[in-house]
Formats: C-alpha cells, sequence, structure tokens
C-alpha cells in the first residue's frame, strides 16, 4: 500500500497541494483525475521524491518511504524523456542496468517487453523515427524495464489509439496482478472509468472525491431509476400515472423515472412484479430494476464544482 498522508506543497504563496491524503492499494489499479493544474503531476513528483513536500508524509506498506523504496519504483513523465537518436532495445538495456540488472537480464527484460508493447519490429530503430504512439510505449516500456515494486504514470494513454490502449493495459494488470500498486493520472476520463479499480478526483490541491470505482457510483447515485419488462405485453407507460415518479423516457417496456423518494421507487417496482405475476410468464416479466449509477465524468463535474 502507497500512502500519501496530508502533504502540502507551495510554490512562492501559491499553495497547490493542501492536505492531499489517499492510497493506492496493491494488486489495483487507481486512476489519477483533475483538470490541468489540480496538482496531479506535482503529487506525482513528491510520491518519486522528485519534490519535496511542505509538510505531510508519504509511506509505503505503513512505514516512511526511503530512497532505496523510490529506486524501485516504475516512473513515466507526461514529458518524454527518452534519447531520441538511440535505439529502442538499446535505451532500455542501458536504464534496466542503471536499475541494477545485469546485461543479461536487462535485454532479456527489454525484449520481453517491446514484444507484449507490440514494438519488437522497431526494437532496433532510434526512438525519433517512431510515431508519437510508438514512442510511448517505449516510455511505458521504460517505466517497466527493471520490474517495478510499484508505478505511478503520467499520463501513459496520451497519443495511443484504442487498440494500443488495450495492449498497454494488458501490461499494466499483468504488473498489478503481482501485488504492484499501479498509479496513473489521465485527461481521459472514459478510459479510467473502464480501466481502473480505483479513483482520486483532485481539484485546486485539494482530494474531492477518493475510493473504488463502484463505491463512488454508488456513493453519487441520484434518484433516477430504471424499469425494463420483457415480454409481448410490455407496456411501462402506466408508470407516468404513479405519483412521487417523473419519467424522463419511454420507449415500449423500457421506462427511466425519477422519483421523489426510494420509497416511491419500490411502489414501481412492486407494481411491475404484481401486475407481471397476474399476467402470467408468457405475457411478459420484469427483466430488470436498477438506480442508474453516474458516470465518472458526472461524478467529476459534481465533486469539483
Amino acid at each position: 500500500m502507497l500512502e500519501l498522508d496530508a502533504i502540502t506543497r507551495s510554490f512562492g504563496d501559491r499553495r497547490v497541494l493542501d492536505e492531499v491524503s489517499f492510497g493506492v492499494a496493491g494488486g489495483r489499479m487507481t486512476g489519477f483525475v483533475g483538470g490541468n493544474g489540480a496538482g496531479k503531476t506535482t503529487t506525482m513528483r513528491i510520491i518519486l521524491g522528485v519534490l519535496a513536500a511542505d509538510s505531510g508524509a508519504v509511506r509505503l506498506d505503513g512505514a516512511p518511504i526511503t530512497r532505496g523504496d523510490r529506486a524501485r519504483f516504475g516512473y513515466m513523465p507526461e514529458e518524454r524523456g527518452l534519447y531520441p537518436k538511440m535505439k529502442v532495445v538499446e535505451q532500455l538495456i542501458y536504464l534496466g542496468r542503471l536499475h541494477g540488472l545485469s546485461t543479461a537480464d536487462a535485454r532479456r527484460q527489454s525484449e520481453s517487453l517491446i514484444e507484449r508493447l507490440g514494438l519488437a519490429e522497431r526494437g532496433n530503430d532510434p526512438l525519433e523515427s517512431l510515431s508519437l504512439g510508438n514512442q510511448q510505449r517505449a516510455q511505458i516500456a521504460a517505466a517497466l524495464v527493471h520490474e517495478p515494486t510499484a508505478l505511478v504514470l503520467d499520463e501513459p494513454f496520451s497519443g495511443l489509439d484504442p487498440i494500443a490502449v488495450e495492449t498497454v493495459l494488458g501490461v499494466l494488470r499483468d504488473y498489478a496482478a503481482k501485488g504492484a500498486p499501479v498509479l496513473f493520472s489521465s485527461h481521459q476520463l472514459d478510459i479510467v472509468e473502464r480501466l481502473c479499480d480505483d479513483v482520486v478526483v483532485i481539484a485546486d490541491g485539494r482530494i474531492r472525491a477518493a475510493g473504488s470505482r463502484e463505491a463512488l457510483r454508488a456513493e453519487h447515485s441520484g434518484d433516477t431509476f430504471e424499469l425494463e419488462l420483457e415480454g409481448a405485453a410490455a407496456d411501462a407507460g402506466w408508470v407516468r400515472e404513479l405519483p412521487g415518479v417523473t419519467v424522463t423516457h419511454l420507449d415500449g417496456g423500457f421506462a427511466r423515472f425519477e422519483a421523489a423518494s426510494e420509497a416511491e421507487a419500490q411502489t414501481v417496482l412492486a407494481r411491475a412484479v404484481g401486475a407481471a405475476a397476474a399476467a402470467g410468464p408468457s405475457a411478459f416479466l420484469v427483466r430488470r430494476f436498477a438506480r442508474v449509477a453516474p458516470s465518472l465524468a458526472q461524478i467529476f463535474k459534481e465533486v469539483v464544482q
């Protein structure tokens, strides 16, 4: 577990991080989201020791993080930092050696990574000859070459097409499955929502929401529900007649509605189940009834306002 406890940081008179606290659990992928200038990159640099916090603490498995701990981390900055004229596999081997791998181990790990990341055919090409998307894959390989104990990635999916996103995701999930905490920032909320286990939202240097993806969606769910009936006689038009209910979308046996309270919503379900039982399964049945969970984009908009 990687933990941040009440981290603050100012540049001059401007406080860019204000009592930032959250955890990144081992074996889970945590998405770190926020607008430009929210404090994501500063937070990541403090985790890596590139910047010092004015106050607060970073801990790994309950103990203060050390330089040795950080040396075993994998870090990918948003700005590409590899040598443009150096061959891809050569720089990966070089970086592996800097992290203490033998030449043979560094080569084996480098060749395995570029194969898994779809760069095997470009491994002997200089970085500057690669497309921006392939340069991004090489940057990710550089963060992984020494088999890090934790990953901190700043915008790892930037510039990647959907196929490349899936490729990179598979590699990152493998590392998480080994127990490594994985923290990545992204502006692409749809990708974060689909890929991450946990979400941390930051705005104006403060944590506005943090928790598992499903817990946050449940916490921020409103009073909108969906009822879906299935069968020859499926018709949800009667929902419009119930008190305390406002139908926002109706299509045959499907109704999306807002309920004044949980009791009104449960009345809709009870009536649907009763009508289905009375009509018989050959007429229609209740296929689904659920509260509508908000998207990450909706939660983000709610908590940062």
